[in-house]
Formats: structure tokens, sequence, C-alpha cells
């Protein structure tokens, strides 16, 4: 599997590899790319799942569907492999801080655990801001499991290389 950058239109990309599909970090992070894309129609934005087509599109579909952003299905998570997004350990995805995040994100913001019918818990997620030329500029992966990216500090980003 190959990732396609959009060329043709020569934008800058934000690509989001999340969690599983019912991870409240997934869905923050979803959420958050989506706003982006929305308010920034000069950028692609793309999200990865490694759940399959139809969690993923059950998922989408609670959440309020993609927007703007192209949704690519990587069950076999190739790409995620291809940019250094492997699994995790259990320190990443079970300590304090992350527990605590997931109270704190139901809380505040009513994002909880949904059910996981597919994808993995272990799978580390990252985001990327991908320059016109190709060039990643931003981003990296996730340090632990309730990373939840920047993506206004990536559009930052986007429009100082411009």
């Amino acid at each position: 599997m190959t990732l396609e950058l959009p060329s043709a239109d020569k934008k800058s990309t934000i690509i989001a590899f999340l969690r599983h599909c019912g991870c409240p970090f997934a869905e923050k992070t979803f959420l958050s790319l989506r706003s982006i894309a929305s308010s920034n129609p000069n950028i692609s934005c793309i999200a990865i799942s490694h759940s399959d087509q139809a969690s993923t599109d059950k998922w989408l579909e609670v959440l309020g569907g993609a927007g703007n952003v192209r949704v690519i299905i990587d069950p076999e998570r190739e790409l995620y492999a291809q940019w250094g997004l492997g699994v995790s350990s259990l320190w990443h995805v079970l300590n304090p801080w992350s527990i605590w995040s997931v109270y704190k994100l139901g809380k505040e913001e009513g994002i909880w655990n949904r059910p996981t019918e597919s994808g993995s818990r272990w799978q580390m997620s990252g985001a990327f801001r991908v320059d016109k030329e190709g060039v990643v500029r931003w981003g990296g992966r996730a340090q632990q499991a309730d990373w939840i990216p920047d993506f206004r500090e990536a559009v930052t980003v986007l429009e100082s290389k411009a």
C-alpha cells in the first residue's frame, strides 16, 4: 500500500494516523482534523484508520461523517509501518496520565470509549504535516496513547513555510 499525496493541486497535507475506532483519543484527533479541514480548504487532510472498512464507516457515521477529510483504511497497518508507527508498549497505553486523560476527556468533552469492533488498542498513532514538495515539516509519533495532535500548530507551520 502506498500513500498518495495530492500532487495535481500542489496542496500541503496533514496526515493523522489514528488509534483504533472507539478510542476517545482517536475520536478527539479525528474531530480536530475535520475542523481544521473545514476551515482550511487550501490544505489536504487525510485520516488513516487501521480498523476495517465497516467499523470505520460505522464510527464515522456516529461522529457525523468525514467532512473534508479523506479517510484511508489500512487494516494491515502497512502505511503505519512505513511512517514508523508500530505496536506500542503497555506503559504507552496504560500509564497513569493516559488513564486520567480518558476520564478528563469524557468529563470535559463527553468523549468516552466506544465499542471497538476492529483494530488494535496497541497500535501507535501519529500525525504529520507534509509540504507541497512532499517534505515532512511537522509532527511525529505519539509518545503515549493520550497524545492529541495540535493541528492548529501544523497549519501555522504550513503558513510560515509557504
